[in-house]
């Protein structure tokens, strides 16, 4: 299958999380196992080298991209600053339309933001801000801020956040979730030609008989008038 070793690498890339083979198999459309099971060995020895500096761990099947662990001292020291130093401003941006628009989809969160979240949402878990729920039987994640982030704030809930009802029922935020709503809105609005003639206490029938009238009275044909001068 073209590409299929660009589409696994792409998903181990995103994803937050260790993913099964399998689960590699039904997100790819057309794809096949053995196929599949294929293309990670190749990767695998892509990047498994000491030319690289990322490995794909696999375990028993599940397969997920970590660092070299050569860099492990680097890498702990760039976390350790991510994790307890400032909230960077995309950060502090993702956190905000968490607090405000709970729960939510990554999906969702990247729409507003325009930018993958994969990275900033880890780095909120680890910090404690961030927690996630998963809906196993609709296989879908949600995002909620934590009891931490309430008290850091010195809030009990997030409905003490400034504004909170007003952007939590933001209508263009709604629009943007629910598009097949605003279509449905729009139908409502329609109004049929009948039901305006209705309105205004004209049937359909004596609509159509004053056209019949309006035409009779002017199917005389038009005469043309020719001036003749001598």
């Amino acid at each position: 299958m073209k590409n299929l070793k660009v589409q696994i690498e792409s998903l181990l890339f995103v994803t937050t999380k260790p993913l099964k083979i399998t689960k590699i198999k039904d997100l790819i459309e057309g794809s096949k196992l053995p196929d599949v099971k294929k293309a990670i060995e190749e990767l695998k020895e892509k990047f498994n080298t000491d030319e690289s500096g990322i490995r794909i761990i696999d375990n028993s099947g599940v397969i997920q991209f970590t660092t070299a662990p050569e860099q492990a001292e680097l890498v702990k020291t760039f976390i350790k600053d991510e994790t307890t130093g400032e909230l960077s401003r995309p950060s502090l941006e993702t956190l905000t339309i968490i607090a405000y628009r709970q729960p939510i989809t990554k999906a969702e969160l990247e729409q507003i933001r325009g930018v993958n979240c994969s990275m900033i949402l880890r780095n909120l878990m680890i910090r404690g801000l961030v927690m996630k729920k998963d809906d196993k039987k609709m296989l879908i994640s949600y995002y909620f801020v934590t009891v931490d982030f309430l008290k850091f704030l010195g809030i009990n809930d997030v409905n003490e956040l400034p504004d909170y009802e007003v952007l939590n029922n933001n209508k263009d935020l709604h629009k943007l979730f629910n598009p097949d709503e605003e279509d449905d809105e729009g139908m409502d609005n329609f109004v049929s030609d009948d039901e305006v003639n209705n309105k205004e206490g004209v049937s359909k029938e004596e609509d159509e008989e004053e056209d019949k009238s309006d035409i009779e009275e002017n199917s005389e044909p038009e005469r043309l008038t020719v001036n003749v001068y001598s």
